[in-house]
């Protein structure tokens, strides 16, 4: 998660992986689209991984045990809603002001101290880590990589990463300045990982509406935002109307 929401921060670090077939087209069920992955999974993971202990290893993190317990609680719920249970899943609080989150393809998410003082209640921590989890569901880091990697723009488009998004990771260290590729999500992945999570925080039994407070609460503490057609996320007012187009479809 990052300038968009807390996620809000989308940080991946994937260095030096290995390519598999060329052109692999692969449907995503849950997302009801093809994707075009030429990443193999297991190099991603590895480097994902190498990634998070470093982070463990060298950047801030809260040893407040209350923090650390409430981001587990309501993780292992989204975690179980999406069905993910089969994956070992670890979690971490940063020490940052800057209220983002992140997730990693191998199950690991990071939030900040910053963003559990911005919340209001579990619903929207809960809204934060769906959306978290919804970039994993979505496979959006490797399909990311995948399309970067056939345009061949690779590693000069992550150092020329600007604005908020290259401010939001280096608030947790520069993880990816570390050890690879910074690839923020597109605007379509964004929007998937919001519906995604929403669908996961109703089915953990959180108030899916709390999703659209929270983002007028990133709305309100965010001085200034790039036009939505200058950054890789949409905007506050276009996320927040998608949500509450969703989540009327759904009934909720």
């Amino acid at each position: 998660m990052k300038r968009t929401k807390t996620k809000v921060l989308a940080a991946v670090a994937v260095g030096a992986l290995t390519v598999s077939s060329l052109g692999a087209c692969a449907y995503n069920e849950t997302l009801g689209r093809n994707q075009l992955l030429i990443v193999d999974d297991a190099s991603l993971i590895q480097q994902a991984d190498v990634a998070w202990a470093e982070a463990l290893r060298t950047q801030p993190i809260s040893r407040d045990a209350a923090l650390n317990q409430r981001v587990r609680r309501i993780g292992d719920r989204i975690v179980q809603a999406a069905g993910l249970t089969n994956r070992s899943w670890d979690y971490a609080v940063f020490v940052s002001d800057s209220p983002n989150a992140f997730v990693l393809p191998s199950g690991k998410i990071g939030v900040t101290t910053g963003l559990l003082a911005l919340v209001r209640n579990d619903d929207q921590l809960a809204a934060v880590l769906g959306h978290e989890v919804g970039h994993v569901v979505g496979r959006h880091a490797a399909e990311r990589y995948s399309s970067t990697a056939l345009t061949s723009v690779g590693l000069q488009i992550a150092q020329g990463a600007s604005g908020d998004y290259g401010q939001a990771v280096g608030s947790i260290g520069g993880l990816a300045a570390q050890y690879g590729v910074l690839l923020p999500y597109s605007r379509r992945d964004e929007l998937e990982a919001d519906r995604l999570g929403v669908d996961y925080l109703a089915a953990a039994g959180f108030r899916p509406t709390e999703a659209v407070a929270l983002w007028r609460l990133m709305a309100a503490q965010r001085q200034a935002a790039a036009p939505e057609f200058a950054s890789t996320h949409p905007s506050d007012a276009t996320r927040i109307a998608e949500l509450e187009r969703y989540i009327a479809s759904r009934g909720w």
